[in-house]
């Protein structure tokens, strides 16, 4: 479902998150927060203190999902970081985030984006 999403932009809320909040408390901490629009075809990611929780908010065009993970080993590689705002990340960096990697990867193949067929 999330990679079928039709998502622009991927926003990571810096720092940690009480994830007791619902979708409204998010939405807000969207909107009033981040001056950010929770209605906009993104995601927005937020992780817990103990960075073993994400939650991911998306507005579907007739309503919200939250998508919600609990790791049951380890944690997420969370940019630490004192900033309180949102950080636009990539839909590529957000899989290496949810797959235990930090979001910098200097191995990764870079993104090619081709013109024309050789």
């Amino acid at each position: 479902m999330l990679s079928d999403a039709a998502v622009e932009c991927v926003y990571l809320a810096c720092g940690a998150t009480d994830l007791r909040k619902s979708i409204d408390g998010l939405a807000a901490l969207v909107q009033a927060g981040f001056a950010l629009n929770p209605f906009a075809p993104a995601l927005f990611v937020f992780c817990n203190r103990p960075r073993d929780k994400v939650k991911i908010l998306h507005w579907a065009g007739d309503g919200f999902w939250l998508y919600y993970k609990r790791l049951e080993r380890g944690t997420f590689r969370w940019p630490r970081t004192t900033d309180s705002g949102a950080r636009a990340i990539s839909r590529r960096q957000l899989r290496w985030l949810l797959d235990g990697l930090s979001l910098e990867q200097p191995q990764a193949h870079a993104a090619v984006t081709a013109r024309t067929v050789v």
